[in-house]
């Protein structure tokens, strides 16, 4: 049997099968089965469809979170044939009105959390009350959507270098390329229960809802508090498959829960985001000594992953790489791998540069593609861009990734430019510098990423100028980032140290805040 072309007919042919007979998704004391879910996906879909007019819209914002109208709501957009774009309710308002209006949002469909909020669109709340209201009531009577694998699935915002959120739109063909790929890789059935510990406006969730939805397993929603304790999560919940970024590793770690045989149901534990370390996942391993550990890389315009490595069963057979880190593994079949050094020529150790049914159609921006494709050519007048040209299926995106062969898998070794990771979080560093540098008295301003306590990086940040206050700064910064952005702390200097060049020197501000701490 072939895989659907739609996202939503991954979930709907589950439904099909399964009814009933098992539970699609479950947040605190509810639990949906499969018809349940669907009823009322296409349910909130006729909602959204008649909150337009009648007219089917084409993009929805999503401002809910650990809801079952955060679940049922993403399912109700596919459903109408719109894409899907998730909004933090965390998140400032500010951002998530530029956001909004940047992806051209037609409506936004909210839960009971966010009730006030003002994204600049007409807004459907949803809470409980209406969610079962609509359970209640007579059977959607909604059209086939008209829903094209070239069409968008859903739109995720990450952080820009210019000082803008960048949208990242992923088709419904980018989505089930992946899903035809990674669907069948953990044994999933009913019975089988997922954890979702990333938020929607993290790509990590997508493979939450749909590896679960596209076997019959069930998504078990844990509460934000519960996150951080992991093992303790994994026991309450009676979770088979774990899927997070390692530093929840670091936090289970510090609580000193990691005990061996202590997470006896697992069967298949999942890290992505950000690195593995061995150290970290022999933790993990000795924990859950019944559990296969992989971990999934790729960048969010590569739809969630494309990547994967996983540990051998015997530790003795476990890779040793230069770094200590868990190998990022080897490309999934449908996809073209290739690593340039900084002249452009193949190598075996370079930028990491992929191409393939699973890479995005290019950014909301179009002048957000500048620099980040190769034309299909893979010497060094492949570097030469294509700016002014048409995106083709051949074009490599630059992941900005370093990557160096070990024994035939690849290791990440780094990026090539000033982004970071922080809890998995993808994060420009010169969006941060953007917006520092537009606040009152600041000259100029850098952010870099120190090692913290816990040995995850944070961080932190130096500016230069006249009557610059932390505080302004702090509550400036905080009005238009979302938390994971803002910097620890904020230190003025006279003079931001410059190298030989009359370029600012990161590596002396490094040594400097590092005295100043």
């Amino acid at each position: 049997m072939s895989n659907p072309q739609t996202v939503y007919g991954w979930f709907a042919r589950s439904a099909a099968v399964f009814g009933d007979d098992c539970t699609a998704l479950e947040v605190d004391d509810e639990r949906l089965s499969y018809r349940e879910l669907r009823d009322l996906a296409e349910r909130i879909a006729a909602r959204l469809v008649a909150a337009g007019g009648g007219r089917a819209p084409r993009r929805v914002g999503l401002l809910a979170s650990r809801s079952v109208t955060a679940y049922a709501g993403y399912l109700a957009v596919l459903r109408t044939g719109a894409a899907v774009v998730p909004l933090n309710p965390e998140h400032p308002p500010a951002r998530t009105a530029r956001i909004a209006e940047t992806a051209g949002l037609e409506l936004v469909l909210a839960d009971t959390s966010v009730a006030g909020a003002d994204p600049g669109v007409p807004l459907l709340v949803l809470g409980p009350d209406e969610l079962t209201s609509l359970a209640a009531g007579p059977p959607a009577d909604l059209p086939d959507p008209r829903t094209d694998p070239n069409d968008v699935a859903y739109i995720i915002f990450t952080s820009g270098s210019t000082g803008a959120p960048k949208g990242v739109p992923v088709s419904h063909g980018n989505l089930c390329a992946y899903l035809g790929h990674v669907a069948s890789r953990y044994d999933i059935g009913p019975g089988s229960r997922l954890s979702q510990t990333f938020d929607l406006t993290f790509d990590g969730s997508v493979h939450d809802l749909f590896v679960a939805w596209a076997s019959g397993g069930t998504l078990v929603v844990p509460k934000r508090s519960q996150l951080l304790s992991p093992v303790r999560t994994v026991n309450a919940l009676g979770l088979t498959h774990w899927f997070s970024v390692p530093s929840l590793i670091t936090f289970a770690s510090r609580l000193g829960t990691l005990k061996p045989g202590s997470m006896p149901t697992l069967r298949w534990s999942v890290f992505g985001g950000e690195p593995l370390t061995l150290a970290a996942a022999e933790e993990w391993q000795t924990a859950a000594p019944d559990s296969a550990i992989e971990v999934l890389y790729g960048p969010t315009e590569l739809t969630i992953s494309c990547t994967a490595y996983r540990l051998p069963r015997r530790r003795a057979d476990w890779p040793r790489t230069a770094n200590g880190t868990v190998p990022i593994g080897t490309g999934y079949p449908t996809l073209d791998i290739l690593l340039l050094d900084d002249d452009g020529r193949p190598a075996d150790n370079g930028e990491l540069c992929v191409r393939g049914p699973q890479r995005f159609p290019g950014y909301l921006d179009p002048a957000n593609n500048a620099g980040r494709f190769l034309p299909s050519g893979d010497g060094a007048a492949a570097w030469c861009g294509s700016a002014g040209r048409p995106l083709t299926d051949k074009h490599w995106y630059r992941t900005g990734d370093r990557a160096a062969m070990h024994d035939g898998h690849l290791v990440h070794m780094g990026r090539t430019d000033h982004q970071v990771k922080i809890r998995g979080h993808r994060i420009e560093l010169g969006e941060i510098e953007a917006m520092l540098r537009q606040q009152p008295g600041v000259r100029d301003a850098v952010v870099v990423a120190v090692q913290a306590s816990d040995g995850e990086p944070e961080l932190e940040a130096a500016v230069s100028g006249n009557g610059c206050a932390d505080q302004q700064l702090y509550s400036a910064l905080s009005e238009r980032l979302p938390p994971y952005m803002l910097p620890r702390r904020i230190v003025t200097l006279e003079q931001l140290p410059l190298n030989a060049n009359g370029k600012i020197d990161r590596q002396a501000l490094l040594a400097q805040l590092g005295r100043s701490r």
